[in-house]
């Protein structure tokens, strides 16, 4: 299928790896040239470079950190007509007692998971609209269908901005701008691995035990494939999808069971 995405231009942030990554080169083998940004130089030049050699697009890298306004400004100062948005907040959960935390704390998680992309969506939002056509894409988490224990800071803030999008896109939607939330489960990435072995050690058990505790409670009995999260996402940015429209789309592998 042709996605008619040849040419556009996308901003992903959090691209250097993992999920963003995975965006960014799904969009590239659709013809999309590319403003990827990271916080670490070095990595984020390293896929800016594969990405080149494999798909031929234009791609540039921006390090700065997307949390900031002077981040986000070098982003927009690269690409100031961004077809699409691939707003990924790249900041790894950290669980905690919701007792313990400051307002700095809930703060901070606010300004990661929520304002961040609101103040760029507000930014390109209006040049997309003006050529009638925008796409953008929120990476979230499958939790936010059904929160867990430890996570209320960043599933509060995560939740605020499915609200925000949820308002926004029927505003926008006329001008054939599009807003929707990917909510991905258990991908097979760094930041997973990382996370399952903090699992295990304050669990005071194996590494290989949480895993095959994590695998066994998906139903389709693996870890995904970070190429089926970018594959998705460059669906939701195609011209084709047009009439998906402020969703909150769980990729999971079959873990959150409810049908909404």
């Amino acid at each position: 299928m042709d996605l008619g995405l040849k040419g556009r231009t996308a901003i992903v942030s959090a691209a250097s790896k993992g999920l963003g990554r995975a965006c960014a080169m799904s969009l590239a083998g659709e013809g999309v040239n590319l403003v990827l940004n990271a916080r670490s130089a070095d990595a984020l030049e390293e896929t800016a470079q594969e990405i080149r050699e494999k798909t031929g697009v234009d791609v540039t890298a921006v390090a700065a950190d997307y949390n900031t306004e002077e981040g986000r400004a070098a982003i927009l100062d690269a690409c100031p007509e961004a077809d699409i948005l691939v707003s990924n907040p790249g900041m790894r959960q950290i669980p905690g007692d919701f007792t313990e935390w400051d307002k700095d704390e809930w703060l901070f998680w606010l300004n990661a998971h929520f304002l961040s992309s609101v103040q760029m969506i507000q930014a390109v939002v209006p040049g997309m609209r003006k050529r009638r056509f925008g796409r953008i894409v929120n990476i979230s988490v499958s939790f936010i269908k059904f929160p867990q224990v430890n996570f209320a800071h960043s599933h509060a803030a995560r939740l605020a901005l499915s609200g925000a999008i949820a308002s926004m896109v029927r505003e926008c939607v006329p001008d054939n701008v599009t807003m929707n939330t990917v909510c991905p489960g258990f991908f097979d990435t760094d930041a997973l691995h990382t996370n399952l072995h903090n699992h295990a050690r304050r669990g005071n058990t194996t590494y290989e035990a949480i895993v095959a505790d994590r695998v066994k409670s998906v139903p389709a009995g693996r870890f995904a494939d970070p190429k089926e999260c970018g594959d998705l996402v460059a669906y939701l940015c195609s011209d084709q999808a047009g009439f998906i429209v402020g969703q909150n789309i769980v990729n999971d592998g079959g873990v959150y069971q409810g049908l909404f």
